[in-house]
């Protein structure tokens, strides 16, 4: 990584005069917890006559050797000393430990570098002389806060990027840090190396779970400091600033990752699309929509579909329980990640779920932001679900809502289409629900494609799903039928989009009706746009985001075309190409857009609108029918008990 004309050269001089601090945090200090519970943290057992506690020398030049009994409670030096069975320290082992002083030397240098740049250590030292005035507190407090997020983002982030040559195959579930504090940076190191001591005394048993429980303790720091930061004060400096260590080769963005984190590995049973009966249209855009993925730059960080018009940033996908939409996400998960593994791309998936709403003010809001931020990652390629979103976001001015549910709805509709939201083509989300309609207007309208997951359908679809199900463990005869030929996606999906030549919805066929007897045949811009009109007056709810929305997925349209296969299977063809030369490729396959293309997607926008608003109605007349009923139950048998 070359150093770029607005980044700032950390000196090594005053990395190394950081070395004996970050050298005394691994030998040892006191910390008592505030956050998290304080349960034991033990060294792992060892055979008889083994020591707990090994005399350490130091396998690499440069690292003190000297030993000295802890200072207190906590000793990473002696932890990952005891990891294995070797009673010697082992050369990973010694290497762990010089990139945790080393990280710990950069955040610190970074820290004295900001606190110059905020005006932070001439606060220190009039709060240390006594001349700090009281109207200056409330500054000092935050711009201790913002350096200690600081400090502790790019302890993660040079930690995260000294040991990614040294990743295996290994890896440890570990997501949250509790011991989060931020009252200054002293304190937030302490903190976090407490917990990272107690993380390796529970899951480090090897020299391989080592590093892999420091990379995801570093992956999960810098996930949480940056939720963090996203309602802290005072951290403008540091997310405008760009610091490069020339030694390390490590570049520093504000709170943008260093290095392209690993993927995790799924452990979901992928299925191929023949799997995937029915659903034709969700699951030719989810096919597809998995090969867009592949045709991002990381250089340019940019996507070609993306500046073309013709890329799905979100997509709402609806149907009744049973109908598909696990087996679709499994589809598309499975063809992102065999399509990543073949490029060598790192991808990640993680799903949004109810146990991300928490009771604490806040912290729903900070979860969702967290997965969010995780899936926008520009280093990797993100697929991220919301599963049942109805019940995980609330629908604003219902009182069933709780406050954690309305902190998610306000998060996903800021990141989704919101002022500072950027489309790069690197990440899609979706949403799937059994009950759209109870998903707030706003949020599910900035939903730019609509999957609708209607499962089998045919005759054909019902027989190839029975032998599916069945397995191949019994000798039943197929009978006079060619299996899965009603799969075959591209006969498939134009008999699909033909039929949205009308609409479906029986209000929005009234309207479709009475527009084409007045003015004909719906073959231009101006009678499109009439058309428009009349569904916006029959539902106020059709407002400009969903012309925007149907716009979209007319360039989508335009895009309705197979990727070659091969050029996901030799990354030499196609996603190894600069991007100038991808965008080329991409436009040669373009298709002309037409008045049928614009008139199909029209319906089957507003077919999913219209559907969802007669639900939406109909469960509003239904419970206000039983609060009628329950009403009149309740004063008959008032009357009743007066009249006793």
């Amino acid at each position: 990584m070359s150093q770029t004309s607005d980044q700032v050269e950390l000196r090594e001089s005053d990395i190394r005069a950081q070395y004996g601090a970050a050298l005394a945090l691994l030998d040892g200090f006191d910390h008592a917890p505030r956050l998290a519970q304080a349960g034991p943290a033990t060294a792992p057992e060892r055979s008889a006559g083994i020591g707990t506690r090994r005399a350490f020398r130091s396998t690499t030049p440069g690292l003190v050797t000297r030993r000295t009994a802890p200072a207190g409670a906590v000793s990473l030096q002696d932890r990952i000393g005891a990891v294995g069975d070797d009673a010697l320290t082992t050369p990973l082992q010694a290497q762990v430990l010089q990139a945790l002083r080393r990280a710990l030397a950069i955040a610190l240098a970074v820290g004295d570098q900001l606190g110059d740049r905020t005006g932070l250590t001439a606060l220190k030292a009039a709060n240390l002389n006594g001349t700090l005035s009281a109207d200056r507190r409330v500054a000092f407090a935050q711009s201790l806060e913002a350096e200690a997020l600081a400090v502790l983002f790019v302890f993660g982030s040079a930690t995260a990027h000294l040991l990614a040559d040294r990743a295996g195959g290994e890896t440890v579930d570990l997501s949250q840090i509790d011991e989060l504090l931020v009252e200054n940076a002293p304190l937030a190191l302490n903190g976090v190396l407490w917990e990272l001591d107690r993380d390796i005394a529970e899951l480090a048993t090897s020299d391989a779970t080592l590093v892999a429980t420091v990379l995801a303790f570093a992956d999960a720091l810098q996930d949480q400091v940056t939720a963090r930061a996203g309602s802290a004060a005072g951290l403008e400096a540091f997310r405008q600033a760009s610091w490069h260590v020339a030694a390390d080769d490590f570049a520093l963005r504000g709170f943008t990752p260093a290095r392209a984190r690993r993927s995790t590995p799924l452990t979901m049973a992928f299925k191929k699309p023949h799997e995937v009966i029915g659903n034709h249209i969700a699951k030719a855009q989810a096919m597809r929509l998995a090969k867009m993925l592949m045709a991002y730059d990381f250089d340019r960080r940019l996507n070609p579909f993306a500046e073309l018009g013709g890329f799905i940033f979100t997509f709402m996908g609806d149907g009744a329980p049973g109908t598909g939409k696990t087996t679709l996400i499994q589809m598309m998960a499975g063809l992102i990640s065999g399509y990543c593994e073949t490029a060598g791309y790192p991808f990640r998936y993680q799903n949004l779920s109810t146990e991300n709403i928490d009771s604490y003010q806040g912290k729903s809001g900070q979860n969702a932001k967290a997965f969010v931020d995780n899936i926008l990652d520009p280093n990797v390629i993100g697929f991220g679900t919301i599963d049942d979103i109805d019940q995980l976001a609330g629908k604003r001015g219902d009182r069933q809502s709780s406050a954690g549910q309305l902190e998610i709805t306000a998060v996903l509709m800021d990141a989704f289409a919101g002022a500072g939201t950027v489309v790069r083509g690197n990440c899609t989300f979706g949403m799937f629900s059994n009950f759209p309609e109870n998903v707030d207007d706003a949020l599910r309208q900035r939903a730019g494609a609509r999957f609708l997951v209607d499962g089998p359908q045919t005759q054909d679809d019902y027989i190839d799903i029975l032998h599916l199900l069945l397995g191949k463990k019994h000798d039943i005869p197929l009978g006079n039928h060619d299996l899965y030929a009603a799969q075959a996606i591209q006969r498939a999906v134009a008999a699909s989009y033909a039929s949205h030549a009308r609409p479906k919805e029986a209000a929005l066929e009234n309207v479709f009706d009475r527009v084409q007897d007045r003015i004909g045949a719906l073959d231009t811009i101006a009678k499109l746009g009439t058309y428009l009109k009349a569904i916006q007056e029959a539902d106020a709810r059709f407002t400009g985001r969903a012309i925007k929305n149907i716009t979209d997925a007319v360039k989508v349209r335009a895009m309705d075309f197979e990727l070659p296969d091969d050029w996901m299977e030799d990354p030499e063809l196609f996603l190894f190409q600069d991007y100038d030369t991808k965008m080329g490729m991409i436009s040669e396959l373009r298709k002309p857009i037409t008045p049928e293309t614009v008139l199909q997607e029209i319906n089957r926008y507003a077919d999913s609108e219209f559907r969802y608003a007669d639900k939406s109605d109909a469960v509003a007349i239904d419970t206000a029918v039983r609060e009628m009923e329950r009403m009149a139950e309740a004063r008959r048998r008032f009357a009743a008990g007066g009249a006793a």
